[in-house]
Order: structure tokens, then sequence, then C-alpha cells
């Protein structure tokens, strides 16, 4: 048994997914279950998820955010790594491989991430020279006490810094968070993602996530006084 799962919200991701799941399939090391999300999508996401030999399940709930569907997706899984992945986003090949030995010979290492390279819509050989640390969601493999030790993603509002949000809570609560230099991992850049150039209304979360920070930092220093 390779001892993780993926977990892989998905939004109106059926032009995309296809090619998320075939960089899973083309992992190393195979994963014992792969939970897509759907959160609330008005397109065919079932269909964009055929054809795939993965172990496959397919999770549906009302639109409420990727936050809310990781977390639900993470609770499917009973595998002792959960590692984590946007529909748009793909892996190379050794990955999960190379995280997974990563953790195994640093064990009071919680989880660790890799460095990704930026690529545009689906020109995934034609990346961005610069290679950049990938705190994000695509790049992350965790054991399962940090993720039942934190709790929910949640999702801010505007619906961006939901990742930052929870990596922070995790240092909080003590668990150490390594970054590979490697680049193990490609990030799609595509106008309408979420996470596409600068929006007032969805960069409001990052006011949020920070907002949220300061609070318990305050909490924990009264808290210590």
């Amino acid at each position: 048994m390779s001892g993780y799962g993926v977990v892989i919200p998905a939004f109106n991701a059926s032009g995309t997914i296809a090619k998320t799941l075939q960089s899973v399939a083309a992992q190393t090391v195979r994963p014992e279950l792969v939970v897509i999300v759907d959160d609330g999508s008005t397109d065919d996401l079932a269909a964009a998820i055929g054809g795939t030999n993965l172990p496959l399940q397919l999770l549906r709930q009302a639109n409420a955010g990727p936050g809310s569907a990781t977390t639900r997706g993470i609770a499917a899984l009973s595998t002792p790594f959960i590692a984590t992945l946007d529909a748009d986003d793909l892996w190379l090949p050794t990955k999960i491989e190379d995280q997974l030995a990563y953790l195994r010979g640093l064990p009071r290492t919680s989880g660790v991430f890799c460095h990704l390279r930026n690529f545009r819509n689906d020109q995934p050989d034609a990346t961005e020279d610069a290679a950049v640390p990938g705190w994000s969601r695509s790049t992350m493999l965790i054991r399962r006490e940090v993720a039942e030790t934190v709790g929910p993603v949640v999702d801010p509002p505007g619906g961006r810094g939901e990742m930052i949000d929870w990596i922070a809570r995790a240092r909080e609560a003590g668990f150490a968070l390594d970054m590979m230099d490697e680049v193990l991992a490609l990030r799609r850049i595509r106008p309408g993602s979420l996470s596409y150039g600068r929006d007032a209304a969805r960069d409001r979360g990052y006011l949020e996530v920070a907002r949220l920070a300061m609070l318990r930092r305050a909490r924990n220093k009264a808290g210590a006084g």
C-alpha cells in the first residue's frame, strides 16, 4: 500500500481535470484513493473524470468554496498521508515518491511542500523560467494527524487565502512544515480561475486571513502573560 490519498476540490473544472488526473496517474507511487469533491459545479464534471484507471470517489456538495471541498475530501480519506491538488494544476511524476521519502526520513516533520513553476493554460511544456516556493494546495503532502489537529480549511470572504490561513494555523499548532527545493508541480495560469490576477473583491480574503492571524497572536500573548 502506498499510504497516501489525494483530495481534489473541483468547481467547473471539466476542461482541465482530465489532465490533472493524468498527472496523478503518472505518479511513480500510486495513490490508494483519489477523492474529487464537486463544489456545486454546473458543468459535466462526472463525464470529464471518466477514462482513468485511478481509484476514484466523487463527492458532491452545494457550492461552498475550495476550503470546504478540501475539508470534506480529507474527511473521506483514511490514509496516513494526505496530498491535495487543485483541479487545474499538474504534478511531475516523482512528486509523491520524493515527498514520501522526505517525510519518512524526517519523522518529526509533519508536512512537506515543493517548488513549482507556472504554465499558461494548456502548455505545460512551456513553463515560466522562475521556480517559486509552492506554499499551496497543489504542493502539499501532510501526515494525517496534522489535518485532524488543525481542523477545517476555512474559506475567507472573496474565496482567496484559505491555504495561507490553514498553513499558518498548522504552524501555530506546533507542526513542522518543510519546503523542498525541487520543482515537483506545475501551476496553471488562466483567466477566470479563482487565483488569476488581482481582484479587490476576491483579495478581501487575504486581509481577513491577516486579521485572524493577528487576533490569534494577541490571544496567545495574553494567555502567556
